[in-house]
């Protein structure tokens, strides 16, 4: 088992730079030179599709008047509704929808990297049952701070953060080590959904119940401009920090003693990126509800056609993750008009096939 997981997750790639002719050229397909900027491309042209599609379609050229509008450029306005539709509703969507993606993406191949652990995501480490419980609190319960009920994004937040603390806690001294992370992780996820459970059981309002199940399948409904500028600075900061430590995460893919011998401090590194990746899990959760199989899916997805070398892989997870996220959310909102899908029911439905193909054509391979 050991060193199929191994094999799956190290570094690969040797052939960059090893000359000119078709090893050179795959060499450089497989650092993500050319994947990359393709992807960053695609991207941009992702979110410009997406905002125009809707129970009112918009040609491209009315949402660049409206971003243009307001962004202060010399065009000509929209009127007020189509505008609305675009800058209040549809591109704070998209925006959240890309970042969530990217936020994932770089926690799953961080933590697949840390663990030694192809299963691993970014729930791994209880955060998502933890902003469950504390979004069912304030849904159901009622929870008050002061004056008003606490904030359904401030109380999923909390949640995640008492979970990852309490994931500490139960690992104690030994948390730098990945069997102690990840059974203190399942253990405090169990825990929580089992909170979660309760809370839902105890209320008999049936609005209230939906309004949680929609919450915890995931759903970018209540995207906002506070809620994609937070998340931009947490995931772009858990990105920076990912990225500088991409060399680590190399050496980990061949065990702690290699990492060691390389100058590394396994339990410090992996206390560093547990806690970068908990609190970006923690704040995306917080803003669209427990996605899941994004974390999972698009490293492998990313890794089979790059390789495992992390300076490339890491900010191409981000861009595949939230090309996505961006189509997932996209039909979630329109194939079933004007009912909605939880998109993370689609994400789901896409994920298993794909990762299910990723892992028999890397079983074709080895």
């Amino acid at each position: 088992m050991t060193s199929s997981v191994t094999s799956s997750l190290a570094p690969t790639g040797s052939t960059v730079g090893a000359g000119r002719g078709p090893s050179a050229k795959a060499g450089a397909w497989r650092s993500g030179r050319y994947v990359l900027p393709l992807a960053v491309i695609l991207l941009l042209l992702s979110i410009a599709a997406a905002v125009t599609v809707g129970s009112a379609d918009l040609p491209v050229d009315s949402v660049l008047r409206a971003v243009g509008t307001h962004l202060g450029l010399p065009v000509r306005p929209l009127p007020p509704l189509p505008d609305s539709i675009v800058w209040d509703l549809r591109l704070p969507r998209v925006l959240l929808a890309a970042l969530v993606g990217a936020g994932l993406a770089v926690c799953g191949a961080v933590l697949q990297a840390l663990t030694r652990n192809p299963l691993a995501d970014p729930f791994l480490l209880g955060v998502s049952s933890g902003a469950s419980t504390g979004a069912v609190a304030v849904l159901v319960l009622g929870i008050q701070l002061g004056s008003g009920p606490i904030d359904l994004t401030t109380g999923a937040f909390a949640g995640s953060v008492a979970a990852f603390g309490a994931v500490l806690l139960l690992a104690g001294r030994r948390a730098g080590e990945p069997t102690r992370i990840v059974l203190a992780g399942v253990a405090v996820s169990q825990l929580f959904s089992a909170v979660t459970s309760l809370i839902v059981i105890s209320d008999t309002q049936t609005q209230d119940t939906r309004s949680v199940t929609f919450w915890l399948l995931g759903s970018l409904t209540a995207a906002s401009w506070p809620a994609v500028a937070l998340s931009a600075a947490v995931a772009g900061v858990g990105l920076v920090v990912c990225w500088a430590n991409a060399t680590a995460l190399d050496a980990f893919a061949f065990g702690a003693d290699t990492a060691r011998s390389l100058g590394f401090s396994p339990g410090r590194t992996r206390l560093l990126l547990c806690g970068v990746t908990a609190l970006v899990a923690a704040t995306l959760v917080a803003a669209s509800g427990a996605i899941g199989f994004v974390g999972l899916t698009v490293p492998h997805a990313v890794r089979f056609v790059i390789g495992s070398r992390h300076r490339a892989l890491l900010p191409t997870c981000a861009v595949v993750g939230a090309i996505f996220l961006i189509w997932a959310d996209t039909a979630a909102r329109t194939v079933f008009s004007p009912q909605e899908l939880p998109v993370g029911v689609l994400t789901a439905l896409l994920g298993v096939p794909m990762f299910a193909l990723v892992m028999r054509r890397r079983a074709g391979t080895s």
